[in-house]
């Protein structure tokens, strides 16, 4: 392979011109930059090691409601897990990532300088959950915060079309399909046919808002959006692993699939954060079967696209029964092409000549990589980010023999630490009964 800049000039068994440098690639796989369609950089670690086994059994065992909100990081620390998440992500080879987070004035300026391309969608809805008991969840509005939240969007997806690195651009996402009216889902959709830009919400992530949109609407939460219209290619599905077809579904109308796949949306699956807490999608394979397009996300921890990956095949073949239920290569195409096209791309996600240069190399003599017969299946289901050497993005070398050069990994670990003891220190401040981390969710051994 043979690029130049930012340019891939040439894919094939030899290169007949000369060479400025040569990268010696000798007992190595060259693979595309993998790309991460879902994720929260800027907090997203805060509860690792804290709220893995904690959850509300009767709100179908979810810490999203009632537990998640109660660590709160200051927002001086926000750059800090931020930087320690991109790397990861570079360290797993990743070279394209949706981040999902709020605005913090340093947020454009770290992704030029991680030399990650980003996709950059700050959230904004018009309702926050309001945890009762730790048994029902309600809503408390504030509609022009919605409105306030969405002109703000616009306003950072031209900063990031504008930004100097040329990595950087927009995507608009209204939240939550049951935190937000139609009007203002509607109207961000026109927003962003408008713009050209990715349009994501999260939808059909939990039961808890199917059943709040069964209960408003009569349907289930993708029906509800193919009425308002905002199913499209353009349109991607945080998570939509509850469909009506769910064994935990009261509908049971098997529509949903079809109409994600008569429309075009890209699903972004994340199977890690929600298989800690033991739900998963019935099943991966057969949305790929019945035509749905699927990418890959890492929501939160761990920021390891190939942990995703490898979670993706286990919980779908565990789910379904059936070792043939997904198959590898189904997946590695979600984390490379499937991503680029959610995000309209045809120049990333692949190595061919024109595409961006951004990629991996794989060091295929790693232990973990031995004995080698598919190389695919090694770095997946057994090496990982360990057998990593290289990543480039734009054809700028982002980590080298395993060290990410471009953002001081350990420094932003150090001011994680902080982050998470003042989040800790705070909890009771928040919990409606009082309640400290440690009698929400204990330690796995007594600490004397």
């Amino acid at each position: 392979m043979a690029f130049s800049g930012n340019t891939i000039l040439y894919v094939g068994p030899a290169y007949a011109d000369r060479a400025d440098h040569e990268i010696d690639g000798r007992g190595c796989m060259i693979i595309p930059g993998l790309i991460n369609i879902h994720s929260h950089l800027g907090g997203g670690s805060i509860d690792k090691g804290v709220l893995d086994e904690a959850g509300a059994p009767a709100l179908y065992g979810h810490a999203l409601y009632t537990h998640s909100p109660l660590l709160r990081p200051d927002e001086k620390y926000t750059p800090a897990a931020a930087s320690a998440a991109l790397c990861e992500l570079m360290l797993s080879g990743v070279t394209t990532t949706v981040d999902i987070s709020g605005i913090y004035p340093q947020w454009l300026d770290l992704m030029g300088e991680s030399g990650m391309r980003a996709v950059l969608g700050p959230g904004f809805r018009q309702a926050r959950w309001v945890n009762i008991g730790d048994h029902r969840v309600e809503y408390d509005w504030d509609e022009e915060a919605g409105w306030k939240g969405l002109e703000r969007a616009l306003g950072i997806a031209e900063e990031a079309a504008a930004h100097p690195s040329g990595r950087l651009s927009g995507l608009i996402i209204p939240s939550q399909a049951d935190t937000c009216t139609a009007e203002l889902i509607q109207t961000a959709f026109r927003e962003a046919e408008e713009r050209d830009l990715p349009f994501q919400i999260h939808a059909a992530q939990s039961m808890v808002e199917f059943y709040e949109i069964l209960r408003r609407h009569g349907l289930s939460p993708v029906q509800w959006l193919d009425r308002l219209g905002v199913l499209s290619e353009r349109t991607i599905l945080g998570h939509c692993l509850y469909l009506d077809q769910h064994s935990w579904s009261p509908l049971h109308t098997e529509l949903d699939l079809q109409l994600l796949a008569d429309r075009g949306v890209t699903v972004a699956h994340c199977p890690t954060v929600f298989g800690r807490t033991g739900m998963t999608m019935e099943t991966a394979g057969g949305y790929i079967r019945k035509g749905v397009r699927l990418g890959i996300g890492t929501d939160s921890f761990p920021y390891n696209m190939f942990e995703e990956l490898r979670h993706a095949a286990v919980y779908s073949r565990i789910v379904s029964g059936d070792v043939y239920d997904i198959r590898t290569a189904d997946l590695f195409t979600a984390a490379t092409v499937g991503g680029a096209r959610a995000l309209g791309r045809e120049d990333i996600g692949r190595l061919s000549e024109g595409a961006r240069a951004d990629f991996a190399v794989i060091d295929t003599n790693h232990p973990m990589m031995r004995p080698l017969h598919d190389p695919l299946r090694n770095l997946i289901y057994v090496a990982a980010e360990r057998a990593v050497r290289d990543v480039y993005i734009d054809g700028r070398q982002v980590v080298d023999n395993g060290h990410v050069v471009t953002l001081d990994y350990s420094a932003a670990h150090a001011l994680e630490d902080d982050a998470l003891l003042s989040a800790v220190e705070r909890v009771p401040e928040y919990d409606g009964s009082g309640r400290t981390i440690e009698e929400i969710a204990p330690r796995c051994f007594e600490v004397r």
